[in-house]
């Protein structure tokens, strides 16, 4: 299961660079924030697991 939830962080953060891109590219603000906001999505995911990894070991 956790690799599984690593996995998403990772996609989540990619998804969210590619459409912060996009947005910037474009000059759509919404689709920038969007973007932002998926990567701090996958952030904090991404976070959450390395905290149980530390307890786990």
């Amino acid at each position: 299961m956790a690799a599984d939830e690593k996995s998403r962080a990772k996609t989540e953060q990619a998804k969210g660079k590619m459409k912060q891109v996009a947005g910037r590219t474009v000059g759509n603000e919404r689709l920038t924030a969007e973007g932002r906001a998926e990567q701090a999505k996958g952030d904090a995911r991404q976070a959450k697991e390395k905290t149980k990894d530390a307890l786990t070991d």
